[in-house]
């Protein structure tokens, strides 16, 4: 049996330990998420979805538990091998897209690639299918004040999906967006999901996307529960 994508064990977060003001976000988290399976998160806003994804992302660490991503544990190690396998092995994708705005489309999507050791001409040509995929490889040359939100949005899935990890982990993908184009760029969302098989956890607030997902979980009180 192949081991999980993600694995959290135990997985506690509070801040302001002590103080009379501590808060504790989570409290013995545990989840695992097997490979190409994509499960929604679901949770309102200040219940401690983004600290559960920065932590199951190498982001951050928490004060108990253990993460695991693809059968090795991070507990303990050190920045340069967390880094190694955030930018190898995990994708992020925000409420708002974060793309660099003196770059085109493509360069945005080319740039982490580079970075990753891979050539130019390799880079383009995966940025290239990945805007084509989402519908929008016209829009290449264009940079991101000249695309609309919901372009902007999907660039920034290819972006998240350039150097092919295996988990990919988004904080409210659609959260900006009006209901219709909110739905259109989703579904661009999962057809990429899909077509590459990889894990994802994708939080949202929206049960009619968190349904169209493989599974459903909600964050209560710190602790997960199933929907």
């Amino acid at each position: 049996m192949n081991d999980p994508v993600l694995r959290l064990s135990g997985i506690g977060k509070s801040y302001n330990p002590g103080q009379p003001n501590e808060v504790n976000v989570l409290r013995g988290i545990d989840l695992t998420v097997a490979a190409g399976e994509v499960v929604a998160l679901v949770a309102p806003s200040g219940a401690g979805k983004s600290t559960l994804l920065h932590i199951a992302g190498l982001l951050d660490t928490p004060d108990t538990g253990t993460v695991e991503i693809g059968g090795t544990d991070m507990t303990g190690q050190s920045d340069r091998k967390r880094t190694g396998v955030r930018r190898r092995d995990v994708g992020f994708i925000y409420q708002f897209h974060h793309l660099l705005p003196e770059f085109s489309a493509l360069e945005n999507i080319v740039l982490p690639q580079l970075a990753n050791g891979v050539s130019q001409s390799e880079a383009q040509t995966r940025a290239l299918s990945l805007l084509d995929e989402v519908g929008i490889g016209h829009r290449a040359d264009h940079r991101p004040a000249a695309l609309s939100g919901g372009e902007q949005q999907r660039v920034a899935f290819c972006r998240a999906l350039a150097n092919a990890p295996r988990l990919l982990l988004a904080d409210e993908p659609t959260g900006n967006l009006d209901p219709t184009t909110s739905d259109q760029v989703f579904a661009a969302l999962m057809t990429l999901v899909r077509g590459t098989g990889l894990s994802a956890v994708i939080a949202t607030h929206n049960l009619e996307l968190a349904a169209r997902m493989d599974r459903q979980i909600r964050l209560e009180a710190g602790q997960l529960v199933a929907l």
